[in-house]
C-alpha cells in the first residue's frame, strides 16, 4: 500500500506542462489579432519611412525576416507543447502597452518595436522558453525593421557623413582629382555635390549592419571567434562602402554631368551600395578563414 502511494507520488503529472497550452482556436483569434494590430503599422512604415531616401531597405528587412522565421518553422513545430503562461502574460501586456504608446503618441519605433515581445508572448505561450530560444535570431532580426528614433539618427549622422566626406576627398586628391571639401559639401571640378544622409548617414549603416547579420546566420559558422571577428569588421565595411559609394557618386558626376549624377543618386547608387559591402563581407569572411577555422575543433584529451 505505501509502496503504490510512493510510486504514485513520484510519477511525473505529464498534464501540468501542457494544461495552459492554448488550442487552435485561440492560435487563430491570436493570428488575427496580430494581423489587425500590424497591418496598419506596416502600411504606415511603407509610405511613412520605407519611402524615404535611405530607408528603402525596410521591405528586404522584411522578407528575410520572414525567410528567417520559415526556415525554423519545422523545428518549432516538432518542440513538444509547453507553455510558460505567466511569462507569455507578461510579453502580451509589455508588447500592448508599447503599441498604444506609439500609436497613440506617433512614435514609430514603439509601435514597430512592439510586436518583438507579443511574438515572444505567443512563443512562450505555445513552446515556453525553447520555442523562444529557437526562434531568437528572427525575434532579433526584426530590429532592423523598427526606425530608429530621429534625434539618435542626427546625432550620429553628423560625425558620420564627415568622416565619409573626408576620407573620399583624401582619396580622390591623391588620386589626382581638382576636389575640395567644405564640411560634408564636396567640390569637384565646377560641380558642388552633398553628402546627404541617405549616403552616409545611420540608417545607411544600420542597413549595411543587417546585411553582416544576416550573412553571419547563413554561414552557420561554430567557431564563435570567426563570428566574433567577423561581425566586429562588419561596422568599417558598411563605411567603406558608404565611401565607395560616394566616391563613385562624385566621379559620375564630374565626368558625366550633374544630371547623371543625380540619376545615378535615386537609380543604381543603393544597389551598389549593398553589393560593394556583400563583396567585402565575403571578401574579408574568405581571408579570416585562412586563419581561423570555420568549425571549432573538439578538444581531444
Amino acid at each position: 500500500m505505501t509502496a503504490n502511494v510512493t510510486q504514485a507520488a513520484l510519477q511525473p503529472d505529464v498534464s501540468s506542462s501542457a494544461q495552459f497550452v492554448p488550442g487552435r482556436l485561440e492560435l487563430a483569434l491570436l493570428i488575427l489579432g496580430v494581423l489587425v494590430l500590424y497591418v496598419p503599422t506596416y502600411r504606415m512604415l511603407s509610405e511613412q519611412v520605407w519611402s524615404q531616401d535611405g530607408q528603402g531597405h525596410g521591405p528586404v528587412m522584411l522578407m528575410l525576416t520572414l525567410w528567417l522565421a520559415w526556415k525554423r518553422l519545422p523545428e518549432l513545430a516538432a518542440l513538444p507543447a509547453k507553455s510558460a503562461p505567466l511569462a507569455g502574460v507578461g510579453f502580451f501586456v509589455a508588447a500592448l502597452l508599447f503599441y498604444v504608446l506609439g500609436r497613440s503618441q506617433d512614435f514609430p519605433e514603439f509601435e514597430a518595436g512592439s510586436q518583438i515581445p507579443l511574438l515572444v508572448g505567443m512563443l512562450l505561450l505555445y513552446r515556453g522558453w525553447p520555442g523562444v530560444k529557437l526562434m531568437w535570431f528572427p525575434l532579433f532580426f526584426i530590429l532592423f525593421l523598427v526606425p530608429l528614433p530621429h534625434i539618435v539618427v542626427m546625432t550620429v549622422t553628423a560625425p558620420l557623413k564627415a568622416g565619409v566626406s573626408y576620407v573620399a576627398e583624401g582619396i580622390l586628391y591623391q588620386a589626382g582629382y581638382p576636389i575640395g571639401r567644405t564640411g560634408v559639401t564636396l567640390t569637384i571640378g565646377q560641380y558642388k555635390l552633398l553628402v546627404a544622409d541617405a549616403c552616409a548617414g545611420l540608417n545607411s549603416i544600420f542597413a549595411l549592419e543587417s546585411i553582416g547579420v544576416f550573412y553571419l546566420s547563413v554561414v552557420g559558422y561554430t567557431n564563435k571567434w570567426r563570428k566574433i571577428l567577423l561581425a566586429l569588421l562588419i561596422l568599417p565595411i558598411s563605411f567603406v562602402s558608404n565611401v565607395i559609394r560616394v566616391i563613385v557618386l562624385v566621379l559620375v558626376t564630374y565626368y558625366f554631368g550633374d544630371e547623371a549624377g543625380q540619376g545615378f543618386v535615386h537609380g543604381f547608387a543603393g544597389i551598389l551600395l549593398f553589393m560593394v559591402a556583400t563583396i567585402f563581407t565575403i571578401g574579408t569572411d574568405n581571408v579570416i578563414g585562412l586563419f581561423v577555422k570555420p568549425h571549432s575543433q573538439a578538444k581531444t584529451a
